[in-house]
């Protein structure tokens, strides 16, 4: 098992630190949030260490969003989920305050009041070609 012994969530992930924890497997265990967003906020973490989304190998990407899945139903079905939120930071500009990869599932609630989202922006068609260019490497 890959592990960062100064990590908090590897500790958490290996049972060392006692969490809510609502699900586990060999590969996974998942959590509730100690500073929920809304009611059964909950954090998908992998045992292995891995910093971020780019260092995360892909069959890793999938089984995550798999589990994100079956939370996410199971959550809906037995909290009477609204909707859901997935949030993944990577970067501390982007909010990651642990640097273990962790998927954020949200569920959400009519008027939880609850503000997850941005300032929408307003980029003329040039300025959209030239981003779609430089992400394509033209």
């Amino acid at each position: 098992m890959m592990r960062d012994d100064n990590c908090i969530f590897c500790k958490i992930a290996a049972g060392e630190i006692p969490s809510k924890t609502i699900y586990e497997d060999d590969s996974y265990r998942v959590i509730l949030d100690l500073g929920p967003a809304t009611r059964g906020h909950a954090l998908i973490l992998p045992k292995d260490h891995y910093a971020n989304l780019f260092q995360l190998p892909e069959e890793k990407c999938a089984e995550v969003m798999k589990l994100a899945k079956k939370m996410g139903t199971q959550m809906k079905e037995n909290l009477k989920a609204d909707g859901f939120n997935l949030v993944q930071n990577n970067g501390e500009c982007a909010g990651q305050t642990v640097f273990h990869f962790h998927l954020h599932l949200i569920p959400r609630y009519e008027n939880d009041g609850q503000k997850i989202g941005w300032t929408v922006g307003n980029p003329s068609s040039e300025e959209l070609e030239e981003i779609r260019n430089r992400i394509m490497g033209e």
